[in-house]
C-alpha cells in the first residue's frame, strides 16, 4: 500500500469513528430522553391513580392524556387501542396474585416475582419492559396504599417508530460520511504528499544521472526544504569525493608514468645484455630494483589515500610516545648520518596504532629528507600534540598552503625522491581522528610540522 493510500485510510477512518460516535452518541441521547418522557407519563398517571383512590385531589393527569377513573377500585376503563394507546394501561395485583383488570379488557400485564414481593410487602417501584401480544409496553409498578400492587403500562410502539426512523437516518447519513471521509482523505494526503512526488521524481532524475552536480531547488523553510537542503549537503559532500577520486586517479596515472617509462627502457636496454659491460649491467638492475621499490611505494600510498579520512575501525587507547619512540628507532637505523632529539611526555590517545604509525613515520622520512648530513631533527610530544623540526631549508611561502596536498611537490622537491604523497597520507590520519595537521617555518630556521591525533586520554 502506498504511502498516499495509507494517509487516505487513516484519514477516513479517523472522520468514519467521529461520525459513527456521534451517530451513537444521537441515537442514545434521543432515545433516553423519548423514553425518559414516557416514564414521567407512567409516575404521573400512578400519582394521580393513587390520589383518586384515597380520595385526594382531583385531576385528570397530564393534560387529557387519561379518562378520569371511576370510583371504586376498578382500574379506569382503557380507551380505544391496544393497551389504551398513548393515554396508558392499568392494573391492579393483589397480595393474593388476584390481577383485577379494566372492565372489558381481556388482556393482562404478566407478573412476575419482583411485582408480588412488592404487592405483598412494598417496596420502591421499577421499569421494566414487557411485549405482550406483540405490543411492545413499558411497565411501572408502584406499591398499592390499599394493599397489592398498582401498574400502569404504556406502548412504545410510536417510540419505537421515532427510533427506527432515526436510526435508519444515522445509518445513511453515517455512510455517506464515511465515503466522503475516504474520498476527501484520498484528496487531503494527494495534496499533502504533492511535494513529496516532486522531491521523489527530482532524487530520481539524480539518480539516474550519475553527475553528482545536480541540486535539489529549495524553496520555503518546511520539513521538506529541510530535507533539500540536507540532500543537497550530501550531495556536495559525495561530489568532493567524486573530485578528490578524480583527482586522485589522474594524478597517479600521471606520476606511474614515469618509473613505468624508466622500467620499460631499462628492461629492453637489459635485453641487450651482451653488448654491456658487466659493470653496466649490474647498475642496471640495481636502478631496475630501485624503480620497482618506488612504484611499490607508490602503489601503497595510492592506495592508502583511496580509503578516505574514515573514522579508524580498531580503535584502542594507544601510548603515542611509544609508537614515536619506535619510529625513532627504525628512523635512527635509516640516516645514521641524522641526529635525532627527544622530548616525549606519556600519551595515550583512542586511536588505530597502524594509522599513527604510518603518519609518525611519514613525518620523520620528511624531516630526514630535507635534514643536511649533519642535521639534527628535533621531536616533541607535548599535550597531545607531535612536532617534528628539522634544519633543512623549510618552506617557501607560496608552498605552505599545499604542504599537505596530494602529490604536491614543490620546486626544490623535484629533485628528491617520493612522489609527494608522504605528508598526505599524514593529513588523512591525523584528520581520521578527529586531530589537525599544521605546517611552518621554525624562527630558528627549518621547517616545522605539527599534528595531534584528538584529545588525550586522561
Amino acid at each position: 500500500m502506498s504511502l498516499r493510500a495509507r494517509i487516505g485510510a487513516v484519514a477516513g477512518l479517523a472522520v468514519a469513528g467521529v461520525v459513527i460516535a456521534i451517530a451513537v452518541s444521537a441515537y442514545v441521547a434521543d432515545r433516553s430522553e423519548l423514553r425518559g418522557q414516557v416514564d414521567r407519563s407512567l409516575r404521573e398517571f400512578s400519582r394521580v391513580f393513587a390520589e383518586r383512590r384515597l380520595g385526594g385531589p382531583q385531576g385528570g393527569g397530564p393534560r387529557g392524556s387519561h379518562r378520569p377513573p371511576p370510583r371504586g377500585d376498578e382500574p379506569p376503563r382503557p380507551v380505544p387501542g391496544r393497551f389504551g394507546g398513548p393515554s396508558g394501561y392499568v392494573q391492579i395485583v393483589e397480595p393474593s396474585g388476584t390481577v383485577r383488570r379494566p372492565p372489558g379488557e381481556s388482556r393482562a400485564l404478566p407478573v412476575n416475582g419482583g411485582t408480588m414481593r412488592l404487592a405483598r410487602s412494598g417496596g420502591t417501584p421499577f421499569f421494566r419492559d414487557v411485549t405482550v401480544d406483540s405490543v411492545h409496553l413499558r411497565v411501572l409498578t408502584a406499591h398499592d396504599a390499599d394493599g397489592g400492587a398498582v401498574q400502569v403500562a404504556r406502548p412504545l410502539t410510536e417510540v419505537d417508530r421515532s427510533l427506527d426512523r432515526l436510526l435508519v437516518i444515522l445509518v445513511v447519513v453515517g455512510v455517506v460520511g464515511i465515503a466522503l471521509a475516504a474520498l476527501l482523505g484520498m484528496l487531503v494526503a494527494r495534496a499533502a504528499l504533492a511535494p513529496v512526488a516532486r522531491f521523489t521524481r527530482h532524487t530520481e532524475a539524480i539518480t539516474a544521472d550519475p553527475d553528482p552536480s545536480h541540486r535539489l531547488d529549495v524553496e520555503g523553510r518546511d520539513e521538506l526544504a529541510r530535507l533539500a537542503r540536507s540532500f543537497n549537503t550530501t550531495l556536495d559532500a559525495l561530489e568532493r569525493s567524486v573530485e578528490a577520486q578524480r583527482q586522485l586517479v589522474a594524478d597517479a596515472s600521471h606520476e606511474l608514468r614515469t618509473p613505468i617509462a624508466t622500467l620499460r627502457a631499462n628492461i629492453q636496454t637489459l635485453g641487450q645484455a651482451d653488448r654491456l659491460s658487466p659493470e653496466d649491467s649490474e647498475s642496471l638492475r640495481a636502478d631496475i630494483i630501485e624503480e620497482l621499490d618506488s612504484l611499490t611505494a607508490l602503489v601503497a600510498d595510492v592506495v592508502e589515500l583511496a580509503r578516505g579520512a574514515r573514522a579508524p575501525g580498531m580503535a584502542d587507547d594507544v601510548a603515542l610516545d611509544r609508537i614515536v619512540e619506535s619510529a625513532l628507532h627504525r628512523a635512527r637505523r635509516r640516516a645514521p648520518g641524522v641526529g635525532f632529539t627527544e622530548r616525549l611526555e606519556p600519551t595515550l590517545v583512542t586511536a588505530s596504532p597502524e594509522q599513527v604509525e604510518r603518519a609518525v613515520s611519514n613525518l620523520l622520512d620528511n624531516a630526514i629528507k630535507w635534514s643536511p648530513p649533519d642535521g639534527e631533527v628535533e621531536v616533541t610530544l607535548r599535550d597531545g600534540v607531535l612536532s617534528v623540526r628539522d634544519q633543512g631549508p623549510g618552506f617557501k611561502d607560496r608552498d605552505l598552503p599545499h604542504v599537505f596536498d596530494r602529490f604536491y611537490r614543490a620546486a626544490d622537491a623535484r629533485r628528491q625522491p617520493g612522489s609527494g604523497l608522504g605528508l598526505a597520507i599524514v593529513r588523512q590520519a591525523v584528520e581520521a581522528h578527529g586531530g589537525h595537521a599544521e605546517a611552518a617555518n621554525d624562527p630558528r630556521g627549518g621547517a616545522r610540522l605539527q599534528v595531534s591525533f584528538g584529545r588525550p586520554t586522561a
